[in-house]
């Protein structure tokens, strides 16, 4: 049975910070894709920064720069730093974890389409 529970959310004034976690329990990952998506009231989700098994990363346009996606295997878990952050920011926030698009190393970039296996519950992100 594959968990995954974020933690981390909250109300952050403009400009602040928030650091994401999401702890995956009851899988054991090796070549896939993890993510972060967000989904703001009345729009669709959307990715936000997608990381493989061998470390390479890819950002959302309105997120470079100020988000920094991580994972430590160790752990089972990935991160999300916020940085920088704004009302446009506000949102749920998921991870997900085994992308059915990941073809391998160099095809991180399609990490960022929903098409997952598995889902989090969500971090409610607040910013004012």
């Amino acid at each position: 049975h594959v968990q995954l529970v974020e933690s981390g959310g909250g109300s952050v004034q403009v400009g602040g910070s928030l650091r994401l976690s999401c702890e995956v329990s009851g899988y054991t990952y090796s070549s896939i894709c993890m993510a972060w998506f967000r989904q703001a009231p009345g729009k669709e989700r959307e990715g936000v920064a997608a990381i493989d098994s061998t470390g390479s990363t890819t950002y959302a346009d309105a997120v470079k720069g100020r988000f920094t996606i991580s994972k430590d295997n160790a752990k089972n878990t990935l991160y999300l730093q916020m940085n920088s952050l704004s009302p446009a920011d506000t949102g749920m926030y998921y991870c997900a974890a085994d992308s059915l698009l990941y073809g391998g190393p160099g095809s991180v970039e399609y990490c960022l389409s929903p098409e997952y296996n598995y889902w989090g519950q969500g971090t409610q992100v607040t910013v004012s």
